[in-house]
């Protein structure tokens, strides 16, 4: 297996940043076009929704009121109406009709008479039934009232009482209505200015974070959103800008993992097809067993690999849920340590735990914890001479965890560059100490997840010390 090509990776990002946020959208015809758009279907949309209500709320008001203006109008109208009354009754009925019309030239509204039976078909019932009874009956839609008079079949009338026959008063009207006109423009003005000190900086924003998702959908990962101007959108620009971050990386991990491992396979696959070749060229039955065991330690060392870059692989994609437990911590730490003690081999392993309080209770995912100390220990094994000690002591409310050799040490140029995935000391790069720089970066990663820190230093042993710190409780 080769490693991939610069251009091949690049593609790979960019189809992985589509597969993400999508093919990129259209553009549009312009910022200042859509801008307007966008304000005058919102500015017809409030300030229509603004007109219905105040047309809705004046009719259900004058609805309501609807009684009370007409006691009104009956109690102000009645002692006119009383008196146009006795003025007809000091007149013979035949002479009503002149006589009304004498009234109608001194009045600003019109009045007439009527037969009562002509008003069935204009009055409603209960119109009809308060004109019978002798009272005034309104009707509303003509503006006009009616009073039977007396018990004659006649019924005079007065109205429409707004139309008016004064040229002055009628002069009126128009300017009532340009008064009216004029309010309402005044509002939509005062409104559609207000709205768009509000709609342009909401739209500025949408715009840079269209901008910024058009950018990382075409595969520029670099590609930030500015601080929003409205504290609407704040929150929406930090979170595009974190998930932008979090791809970022996630793409640097796959790549950084697609090249690593590409290049850690060809060694035990050029080993083991080297061995092919040889066991087809021998009959040798100890030497077929050599190359037997060999290529076994080859796939060994394959599965090894798969599966510590899967896990790392698991902790760099998405950190997952921890689930902690209250362990005494002396005694797990003793039993963590025991189930990997054969594998150092003739190496003398010491657990002190004498600085820790008695039944110590110390809160650890049963999971995970375990891996990042024994990556700890597996490193220890290849590096040390003779002797390692683990100890543990309490440091300002976290549980500390020192794992010391008596090797070789690391650099201080190279103690935090030791926790890079798939990073090895210049050391270490033959096979005799074996490893692919994967365990220390998961250890960290284990430690992050408890809310911890993992780090490097010198020994008093002499080598190296890698110590584990995370709270008591979580």
């Amino acid at each position: 297996m080769t490693g991939t090509e610069p251009g091949n990776g690049q593609e790979h990002s960019q189809g992985l940043a589509r597969s993400l946020f999508g093919a990129a959208p259209p553009r549009w015809r312009g910022g200042r076009y859509s801008l307007s758009r966008l304000f005058f279907n919102f500015y017809l949309l409030a300030m229509g929704s603004f007109v219905a209500i105040a047309f809705t709320a004046d009719f259900v008001i004058s609805a309501a009121q609807r009684g009370i203006t007409d006691d009104y109008a009956r109690r102000f109208m009645r002692g006119t109406i009383t008196l146009i009354e006795d003025e007809l009754y000091r007149t013979p009925r035949r002479d009503w009709q002149r006589k009304i019309e004498q009234l109608d030239d001194k009045f600003s509204y019109r009045l007439g008479i009527v037969e009562r039976i002509s008003l069935d078909r204009t009055l409603t019932p209960d119109q009809v039934s308060k004109l019978d009874a002798g009272d005034i009956a309104i009707d509303h839609d003509g503006d006009i009232m009616y009073r039977r008079l007396g018990t004659s079949s006649k019924v005079l009338v007065v109205g429409p009482l707004a139309a008016n026959r004064n040229p002055e008063l009628t002069e009126r009207l128009p300017l009532d209505l340009r008064l009216r006109l004029l309010t309402w423009s005044l509002i939509g003005v005062i409104f559609g200015i207000a709205l768009w000190f509000w709609v342009r900086p909401v739209w500025r924003d949408l715009e840079t974070l269209r901008q910024t998702a058009r950018d990382l959908g075409d595969g520029d990962f670099e590609a930030r959103s500015p601080p929003a101007r409205s504290k609407l959108f704040a929150p929406l620009s930090d979170t595009m800008n974190s998930m932008a971050e979090r791809v970022q990386q996630l793409l640097a991990t796959h790549r950084e993992l697609s090249s690593a491992i590409s290049h850690e396979l060809r060694t035990p696959i050029a080993r083991m097809r080297f061995a092919l070749e040889m066991l087809a060229g021998t009959d040798e039955r100890s030497e077929r067993e050599r190359l037997w065991t060999m290529m076994e330690a080859d796939l060994d060392e394959l599965d090894h690999l798969i599966d510590t870059s899967l896990t790392y692989a698991r902790f760099e994609r998405e950190a997952p849920e921890p689930h902690f437990s209250s362990v005494r911590f002396a005694d797990w730490l003793s039993d963590e340590v025991d189930a990997v003690r054969l594998l150092g081999r003739d190496l003398k392993i010491t657990v002190d735990t004498t600085q820790l309080p008695k039944d110590l209770a110390v809160d650890v995912d049963r999971k995970a914890m375990p891996y990042a100390l024994r990556n700890l220990l597996r490193n220890a094994f290849r590096y040390a001479s003779a002797r390692i000690v683990v100890s543990a002591e309490l440091r300002e409310g976290n549980i500390v965890v020192h794992v010391d050799d008596d090797g070789i040490g690391i650099p201080p140029d190279d103690r935090e560059s030791v926790f890079s995935a798939f990073t090895r000391l210049d050391r270490s790069r033959d096979r005799a100490t074996g490893g692919y720089g994967l365990g220390l970066a998961i250890t960290r990663r284990v430690l992050e997840l408890h809310g911890g820190t993992a780090t490097a230093d010198s020994a008093p042993l002499g080598g190296a010390r890698f110590t584990l710190a995370w709270p008591l409780a979580q």
